[in-house]
């Protein structure tokens, strides 16, 4: 497959994934610094779907299709960090809202 091809037959799903970049980064860089540590909370459950789809689509390539393998296991070890990066800084924040323990 020829790559010009390539970007011919997914001109539609290249746009839409550019412009999500730019939504993306506009939305985020208007958050309020205070705001960012719930916010990743909640991104923790859309990193969740990104590991679920990534390892549907594992299951269902074509065993010759590297591109499409290569391509769902970036997304499953991006979305494992991203929850693992995730639930530790939801950690740290809620120890900084706990009691002291007394000696």
């Amino acid at each position: 497959m020829n790559i010009l091809q390539f970007f011919s037959e997914n001109m539609l799903m290249i746009y839409l994934v550019v412009f999500t970049i730019f939504l993306g980064w506009e939305l985020i860089s208007k958050v309020p610094s205070v705001l960012h540590t719930p916010l990743m909370s909640g991104a923790n459950a859309i990193s969740g779907v990104v590991i679920i789809g990534a390892i549907l689509l594992i299951r269902t390539a074509d065993p010759s299709d590297y591109f499409t393998l290569v391509i769902a296991t970036i997304g499953v070890i991006l979305g494992t960090v991203n929850v693992m990066g995730g639930f530790s800084v939801t950690n740290r924040m809620l120890e900084m809202f706990s009691k002291k323990k007394k000696k």
